[in-house]
């Protein structure tokens, strides 16, 4: 196989699908995949949790001629991360300008309606407090199989503890 093209040197598939996207995206959305990647670094953690952005307008030039015009950003959001957004659209104009390198944009328009997370959402797992540890490993401690017993005793904390943080 190393001999038919392949240089044994892996690219991240990220960087294909980049390649194969941004024109795409460009042409429909106004926009490029760095943006949409890289948005929970623009927005920050709380906003981009619950934004998206959706495309970018351009205001249509009759000629070459004519003064440039910034562009209007379309952010989806939901819920009460509208208003957030709304108050902070400022900041946001002048963030996404930054990653953009000019001032492109000069506005955003919010369209509110449900957004799905850009990645996993890592949530800690709750942990169990001592006694909860102590009262799982009282119950597990007959079981032979250590393996097996570790797992369970796992198990048990975790369940435990996620009990006491739903009451």
């Amino acid at each position: 196989m190393a001999g038919k093209g392949f240089r044994g040197n892996a690219a991240p598939v990220g960087d294909f699908a980049a390649q194969v996207l941004d024109p795409i995206l460009r042409r429909r959305a106004g926009m490029s995949v760095a943006l949409v990647q890289s948005w929970e670094e623009i927005a920050g953690p709380r906003l981009a949790a619950s934004s998206r952005p959706e495309r970018i307008s351009w205001p249509r030039r009759a000629s070459d001629e004519e003064p440039f015009e910034p562009a209007t950003l379309v952010v989806a959001c939901q819920g009460l991360a509208a208003l957030h957004l709304q108050h902070e659209t400022g900041e946001l104009i002048a963030r996404v300008n930054a990653f953009l390198g000019y001032p492109a944009i000069g506005r955003v328009r919010i369209v509110q309606k449900p957004v799905e997370p850009a990645g996993p959402v890592h949530v800690a797992p709750p942990t169990a407090t001592e006694e909860e540890t102590r009262r799982v490993a009282e119950t597990v401690a007959d079981v032979e199989d250590e393996g097996l017993r570790e797992a369970l005793a796992r198990l048990g904390r975790s369940v435990m503890a996620e009990k006491r943080r739903r009451r």
